[in-house]
């Protein structure tokens, strides 16, 4: 339950290329990501990490300690949705350079639609799992199966991946790294 070594070298060179300074995570863990994160960043760099988690957070947050880095995170433990209203209702409108999101799959659209106002054109926001071990190309008959938690994630994935494709605010690629990835450019 990590991000895939690929999918965040590939985010690493993304925020390096467009200069990032200022980033949201959506989803936290054990900080892998985070780690990339705050390891790509320059040094004053800051990074709003939201989690429900703390207890995971703080797992790995010996080895982001070690690397030097805890001072770029604002570490935050909640529902993701009522901060990132939070952050929109303070005046943060166009004031990050990147986002990552690896959360509840089910909010992905609901994300989608914040970080869209927080992320300044010309940044980037990164979705994990949206490919979601195949899911999201079977058949209603191939998903039979599957408990609510998988079918609700599949189904909020594939709303996902189609929003995605027809937002014109956003350039996209889906990048078949980990469980898939989708790279969207703001360019509007």
């Amino acid at each position: 339950m990590a991000t895939a070594p690929d999918a965040g070298q590939l985010m690493s060179m993304l925020m390096k290329i467009i200069n990032a300074k200022k980033t949201i995570e959506v989803g936290v863990f054990t900080g892998y990501s985070l780690l990339l994160t705050a390891l790509s960043l320059p040094h004053d760099g800051k990074i709003v990490a939201i989690d429900v988690d703390r207890e995971a957070y703080e797992m790995g947050l010996p080895i982001i300690k070690k690397a030097g880095v805890q001072h770029k995170i604002d570490f935050i433990e909640s529902q993701a949705l009522p901060v990132l209203d939070h952050l929109l209702e303070h005046g943060n409108e166009g004031a990050f350079d990147f986002a990552f999101v690896d959360a509840d799959k089910v909010n992905y659209k609901n994300y989608h639609e914040r970080l869209m106002k927080l992320v300044k054109v010309g940044g980037i926001i990164v979705y994990d799992n949206t490919l979601w071990q195949g899911t999201v190309a079977m058949t209603e008959d191939q998903l039979s199966g599957q408990d609510s938690f998988w079918k609700d994630s599949t189904d909020a994935l594939v709303e996902l991946n189609k929003l995605l494709a027809a937002d014109n605010r956003v350039e996209i690629s889906q990048a078949p790294l980990g469980d898939g990835i989708t790279i969207c450019w703001r360019v509007r």
